[in-house]
């Protein structure tokens, strides 16, 4: 299946200039530790299937489905079987409102099954077999057709992970909406400027709360601090930086945020576990 590889980075081989790729994999192979820049979804069809996303085992039954992010190492191990394996360019999302946010969320993988997704699994399932099917037809406009399902499971997966009662049990069910809208735009605000100086004042102000009440509303939203979820932002700006061979370690801090390189090689290893030269060299293309 992997057909170019050079050291752990996959370049998607698409012969027909499609954005799309699926395979109907029924091979008895490992695949190596690897990224790519697309994402990559998977659904076992025949058999299990194990493999490790992050630093993550995963091992799906027949007809889960895992989401893997773009650019996120993975391992998959040789099983009897079959599985589609499914992989999108995603960057003419990128414009969408609140897209970036919650695709941070899939980061490093998310399998979609009957437990942990009970009310749109089987919804999923269905546009995985839909978007197979659609694939091998051929009919016109067919990748136009296969992104809008991609895209409605990206919304199911979204809306299950993020809903207003879950994020802000001390807010008044009427408000509960209104702030899930302000906080995925505030969100998306630090994902779009996380590379410069963001105060925790400024962007309060920017969403009409005193710093003290946003820091408790953003924190039930996010799950984490300011600070910390601006540093995680910065971080993954970083790493797409550090897969490019051409810059180097202390141009990446600069271009990601940080003001200086020990402050960035610090908080790398401490959000990645890694340095960031160890990071490179793991990703190496050579």
């Amino acid at each position: 299946m992997i057909k170019i590889l050079n050291g752990t980075h996959e370049t998607v081989d698409i012969s027909d200039d499609s954005p799309l790729l699926l395979y109907d994999n029924t091979d008895y192979e490992e695949y190596p530790l690897h990224w790519h820049t697309q994402v990559e979804i998977i659904m076992p069809v025949i058999g299990s299937y194990p493999m490790e996303c992050g630093n993550i085992r995963f091992d799906l039954r027949e007809g889960d489905v895992i989401f893997i992010a773009p650019a996120v190492l993975h391992h998959l191990y040789a099983t009897e079987g079959e599985r589609f394996i499914f992989q999108a360019d995603t960057s003419l999302f990128n414009g969408l409102r609140d897209f970036d946010y919650y695709m941070s969320l899939i980061y490093p993988a998310v399998a979609v099954t009957p437990e942990a997704y009970p009310a749109v699994y089987e919804e999923i399932r269905d546009l995985m077999l839909a978007i197979k099917s659609e694939y091998f037809a051929g009919a016109p406009l067919r990748d136009a057709s296969i992104y809008c399902k991609l895209l409605q499971m990206f919304i199911l997966i979204g809306r299950e992970q993020k809903k207003p009662e879950e994020n802000f049990t001390d807010v008044r069910q009427s408000k509960q909406q209104e702030y899930l809208d302000k906080f995925v735009s505030i969100c998306d605000y630090i994902n779009g400027h996380c590379t410069e100086e963001l105060k925790l004042e400024e962007v309060a102000d920017r969403a009409g709360f005193s710093k003290f009440h946003f820091s408790r509303l953003f924190k039930d939203f996010t799950g984490t601090t300011f600070y910390k979820y601006v540093n995680a932002r910065r971080i993954s700006v970083a790493e797409r930086l550090l897969l490019d061979p051409a810059i180097n370690v202390t141009e990446v801090a600069v271009r990601s945020g940080f003001n200086s390189v020990s402050a960035f090689m610090r908080m790398f290893k401490q959000i990645k576990g890694c340095t960031p030269t160890e990071f490179k060299k793991m990703y190496d293309w050579g």
